[in-house]
């Protein structure tokens, strides 16, 4: 096993392995994915800061077997923060990793942690979500086209209770939808029966395009809105994060203008952004979901 010692944020690192090939099709290795995350490092690190850290991990690659590791692994570094959270099933207390620095970011990752995932509240107040997400999965013979509509319509309804959102690609093959909350009282019963009531009425309008039904039989042709991903124990993909899928791809910001355009072009495939793309538009952009964190509102009495 090859070693490489290096700093990050001041502390010292050993990274293994770096030039074994994660992304077997582009040949990106795990150098680059490393390379990915410091560069992204921070736009990311605000959206996974204060939040019980899933890794989902791939030691031989995106095209070998994978895992999900909840708990802290008891290897971590002294300097790695951690939280106990007591998850319904876990069947006890948990510690969880916490990503705050660049230094906790880097030892994730070379763990070959290549995807993040966050739950919908901080670890230091697990049973306050601070946002409802709306989590759009096309059905066969729909793709991204059909969710950008949606992420529209959805859009329209939200403005008129007065919710502003944004969205994100899946770094797979739908969309995310946010709606910021950030006001410590809303609960996650509060936002799962908010997020149904919105996905069953689009459902009602929209028969053709959405279903609110999770069974697979109702999905084909149209997109799903996963309203049970506001759920206490659910985690979504973070912001920025990698995704293991054929290229290394990312769950991305969009602007609401490359949304619409989208719909117009009715083109799948060109909202999935690259690692590369995504430095890019960091580079020239910054965080475009930085007032998913900042905006504070309130959920409407349906």
């Amino acid at each position: 096993m090859s070693r490489t010692i290096v700093e990050a944020a001041g502390r010292r690192l050993a990274l293994s392995n770096l030039e074994k090939t994660l992304y077997p099709a582009g040949g990106f290795t795990k150098a680059h994915v490393l390379d990915y995350y410091r560069r992204a490092a921070d736009v990311i690190l605000p959206h996974l800061r204060g939040r019980a850290l899933t890794m989902k991990r791939y030691p031989e690659g995106v095209d070998r077997d994978f895992f999900f590791e909840k708990r802290c692994p008891a290897h971590r570094p002294s300097w790695v923060k951690t939280a106990q959270i007591s998850p319904r099933d876990a069947g006890g207390p948990m510690t969880v990793c916490l990503v705050d620095d660049l230094a906790t970011l880097m030892w994730v990752q070379n763990l070959a942690s290549l995807e993040l995932h966050v739950p919908l509240a901080r670890a230091a107040a697990p049973a306050t979500p601070d946002f409802v997400v709306f989590d759009l999965d096309p059905g066969d013979g729909a793709g991204i086209p059909e969710c950008a509509r949606v992420a529209l319509i959805l859009r329209e309804l939200l403005a008129r209770v007065g919710l502003a959102c944004s969205a994100k690609t899946s770094g797979k093959k739908g969309l995310h939808v946010y709606v910021p909350l950030n006001r410590g009282e809303t609960t996650f019963e509060d936002i799962k029966a908010f997020s149904r009531a919105v996905a069953e009425a689009l459902h009602k309008d929209h028969p053709d395009l959405v279903t609110a039904r999770m069974a697979r039989e109702h999905r084909a042709g149209k997109v799903f809105i996963n309203w049970s991903q506001n759920g206490a124990s659910m985690t979504m993909v973070c912001v920025y994060s990698l995704r293991a899928e054929e290229q290394p791809t990312v769950s991305f910001p969009l602007s609401w203008v490359e949304v619409e355009a989208e719909v117009r072009r009715g083109a799948a495939g060109t909202l999935r952004i690259t690692s590369s793309e995504a430095l890019s538009r960091i580079a020239k952009r910054g965080d475009l979901f930085r007032e998913v964190l900042r905006k504070k509102q309130k959920l409407p009495h349906l």
